[in-house]
Parts: C-alpha cells; structure tokens; sequence
C-alpha cells in the first residue's frame, strides 16, 4: 500500500498562529477592556490602551486567514458526509458538554428551548462564526462546481464583482451595507480558489509576500494609533474591526501567501497542534456564560489592566487558553471521535460515496 504523503507544516504553523490571534482578540472584546466604563476607554491612547489595541486587532483578519486556508485545501478536495458530521459532532459536543457542566456548577440554568436549539446545525448566522462556518461549509460542494468550470478570466471578473460589492461599498463613507459571515465567507472563498488554481502576483516568491505582509501589519498598526486620535468614540479599530475591510483582507491574503511559499517539511507536533484549532476557538468562545466565566471570573483581565507586567500577563494567558483547549480538543479527538467513526464508517460508507463530488481539480 502506498504510504500517504503527509501535509507539509508551514500552513498548519499559520493555522496556529492564526488562532493564537483570534484567541488575543477575543482576550480584549470578551473581556470588558473596550466596555463605556473601562478604563481603556476612558483613556484610549496611555501605554496600556495601546497595547491592548495594538494585541486584540487582528481578529477580524484572522477570520479571514482561517477562511483562506479552508477554501485553499477544500476547492480540491471532496465533499462527504463524514466530513460535515465530525465538524457537526464537533461543535454539538463542546455546546452540549460545557453547557452541562455549567449547569452542574450553577453558572448557567437549563432550557428545553434552548436544548433543542441546540440540535440544529447553525441558527444564527449574523454574527456567529461557528454558526456562519456550519452553514458555509454545506455550500462548498456547489461552490467547487463553480469554481472548477469557470476560466481565469471569469473567476476573477467574478472576484472583482464580489470586491466591489462588498469591500468597495463598506469602505465607502455613504454607502450602507449590510452583510452576513456565510456570504462573505463565500467571497473569501472564491479569492482561495483562485489562489490555489492561477496563485497570484509573485506566487512563489517568500521575500515579496513577507514584505508586502510587514507592510500591511505595519500600516493596520498604524490605523489604530491614528484611531485614537480622530475616531476613539467609535473605537480606534475602526479600520480592522471587519473581516471585508481593505486592510484585514489584504493582510490576510499577504500572510497566507507568505506561510504558503515558506519552505518547511512535515512535522507531527505542528500538524497535530494545527488539527485542534477549530476545537480551540469552539471551546473558549463556546456562549455569553462561558466568555463571562473565562475572561472576567478566572482570569480577570479587567481587573490586570494596570498591573506591572499587565503585557506578560496578556500573553502568557492567550497561551494558556490556547494550549488547554488544544489539549481538550486532541483527547477528545483521539478518545472519543476516532472510536465512533471506526464505527460509523462502515455504516456511512454508502452515503459518502453517492454525495462524493468527483475531485477534478485544476
């Protein structure tokens, strides 16, 4: 039998660091640190308040880079049941689990209501990522049929229309635009396809993209400090605080292209580290009472904002969060997921095979 070829590492490092991001930034919004009677609101622009702006901005380009990444190995990959059941099976077991032990310990009150709404698939899909990316994931398969008929040319008129009706028009200062994660994600994933099919400008080229991406870093840094200044009432993160902006889009396209061209073999920990991340981001964002218990009861972050070594303390607890939920998510990944789906493969092996959409990757 022909061994598998193993993924090589550097987008799984980027997966990773990625969340590491998404985990900063919910560090500083789910904490209270940008609520009207904080005291990094009262004084935007001290030492502290810049760096708490400057370490939880990049959540909205993380989105993005996570989305990126996806739509880069899914354009050519195909579609099956299994797949959409663990990621289901996935999402359902952290609500359901942490949502019992809540009710166990007293932080949250059981609901038959919200028991069975729990059931369904996505619910909310306005502001939600796990919802918005449940309901996403279901229109890849028809997305790689588009994406897989159309020519260069047409794929990107198509990325050019979808940029200037949803980029363009939010940057826009008169014009409105109301928009939900799933259709943007969808965007984001015709930009990945085309990527992965065509690449882009100096698609090989580590060095470009590393600068371009320094660059782009440098200048949504930059827009922050500037926030301070003329936009501190709406909040400095005005030009970052939306995935479809033009500086979280084009970081996040520089970073992925950047992480794709470095030269990095396979290695086990990273990818076994990287396969945890979705489980990560599920566990600590997992309802209102598990951010309330998170980040204002254990942690406390509101309460360290003017500690000595308030950054140290920033980090080391984006760290921590990251690496025990990882760990949650890998034991359950191994000793749960793995046993029933040698059970269930069998059984669903059928299915599969009739929604298969035939892989005829460009």
């Amino acid at each position: 039998m022909e061994k598998k070829q193993e993924r090589s590492s550097n987008i799984e490092l980027f997966r990773i660091l990625v969340m590491l991001a998404i985990v900063a930034h919910h560090y500083v919004v789910n904490s209270g640190l940008i609520s009207a009677d904080s005291p990094m609101m009262a004084a935007p622009a001290t030492a502290n308040a810049i760096f708490y702006w400057l370490f939880g901005m990049w959540g909205k380009t993380g989105i993005n880079c996570f989305v990126l990444i996806t739509g880069f190995f899914m354009c050519c990959s195909d579609i099956t049941i299994k797949k959409y059941l663990k990621l289901y099976l996935q999402v359902k077991f952290y609500r359901y689990v942490i949502w019992g032990i809540f009710i166990a310990v007293g932080i949250s009150s059981f609901s038959p209501v919200s028991f069975i709404l729990k059931l369904f698939p996505f619910s909310n899909i306005s502001y939600s990522f796990t919802n918005a990316f449940m309901c996403f994931f279901l229109f890849i398969p028809f997305l790689n049929v588009v994406v897989r008929n159309l020519s260069k040319k047409q794929h990107l008129l198509l990325i050019a229309l979808c940029l200037a009706t949803y980029t363009f028009c939010y940057q826009m200062p008169k014009f409105v635009l109301t928009y939900n994660y799933v259709s943007w994600f969808i965007v984001l994933y015709i930009i990945s396809s085309y990527m992965r099919f065509y690449g882009l400008y100096k698609n090989e080229s580590c060095k470009f993209w590393g600068i371009a991406s320094v660059g782009l870093i440098f200048a949504s840094a930059v827009s922050v400090i500037l926030g301070m200044k003329f936009f501190h009432e709406k909040l400095p993160i005005v030009f970052v605080k939306e995935s479809l902006g033009v500086l979280p889009l084009a970081t996040s396209i520089c970073l992925f292209m950047f992480f794709k061209n470095i030269k990095m073999g396979y290695s086990k920990i990273i990818n076994t580290i990287a396969s945890t991340t979705f489980g990560v981001f599920l566990i600590h964002t997992c309802g209102n009472d598990m951010r309330q218990w998170l980040w204002y009861k254990l942690l406390d972050v509101k309460g360290h904002y003017n500690d000595s070594h308030y950054a140290l303390y920033a980090c080391l607890c984006v760290i921590c969060v990251f690496a025990v939920c990882s760990l949650i998510d890998y034991l359950r990944g191994r000793f749960l997921e793995k046993p029933i789906f040698a059970i269930l493969d069998k059984r669903i092996s059928w299915y599969t095979k009739k929604l298969k959409i035939q892989n005829n990757c460009k």
